[in-house]
């Protein structure tokens, strides 16, 4: 799987960060595909008062099995009315790796994943 397109459908329910007064905002989303876009319907008052600040936010879906990949997308996000849709610029799947060596990279086990959606 190389691809966010097919990537996103096999973990659980994501959960969309925000950044309000320099805290992360985290929430529980429901999220469908449309044009090109992740799209949130209705999301919350916290969330929106972040975005007038900074559009930059990340999904986080959990993986269903113990030790399975994680699935982390930063985007671009923009309301459009009611809705908001968050366009992908990066995706990977990401799980812990072993720890690493003194100086070493983070130990962490990820794959970069095309960020197209269709």
């Amino acid at each position: 799987m190389d691809r966010l397109a097919d990537a996103w459908r096999d973990h659980r329910a994501p959960h969309l960060v925000t950044v309000l007064d320099g805290r992360a905002h985290v929430v529980p989303v429901g999220v469908d595909v449309a044009g090109g876009a992740f799209r949130i319907d209705a999301p919350g008052r916290r969330a929106r008062a972040g975005l007038a600040r900074n559009p930059q936010v990340t999904l986080v879906w959990s993986p269903y099995d113990d030790g399975g990949y994680s699935l982390i997308v930063d985007g671009t996000a923009e309301l459009d009315g009611d809705v908001l849709l968050v366009s992908p610029t990066r995706a990977v799947l990401h799980r812990p790796g072993a720890p690493s060596a003194p100086g070493g990279s983070c130990g962490a086990d990820c794959v970069e994943l095309d960020p197209t959606l269709p």
